[in-house]
């Protein structure tokens, strides 16, 4: 699969990562790459209730690593690959302000 990962902050340009199909995780590595960067960046449920959804990792993940973590293109990738392979779609656009992924 082909993908395009876009992650929008408060400030600067978007952070755009194309991947080719043999890139993308599957989507049981995809979550637990998300698991795993969830609980070493020391992110937060968005949901009193403490339910985390998978678009909430995804937020989470971008906004502890910020801008600055977006900068290591190696952790960018890994970032994007598990995004496409949780989610299996081609295009995913992370809103980090907004609380919001869209595909």
């Amino acid at each position: 699969m082909q993908a395009r990962i876009t992650v929008i902050f408060e400030t600067g340009a978007p952070v755009d990562i194309e991947l080719d199909g043999a890139e993308v995780l599957s989507f049981d590595a995809a979550r637990r790459w998300l698991d795993e960067a969830f609980v070493r960046l020391e992110c937060e449920p968005l949901r009193g209730s403490g339910k985390v959804l998978l678009a909430d990792k995804l937020i989470q993940v971008a906004a502890a690593a910020g801008p600055a973590g977006f900068a290591d293109p190696a952790w960018a990738l890994d970032y994007a690959r598990a995004a496409a392979g949780a989610l299996s779609k081609a295009l995913v656009k992370v809103d980090v302000p907004r609380l919001a992924v869209s595909y």
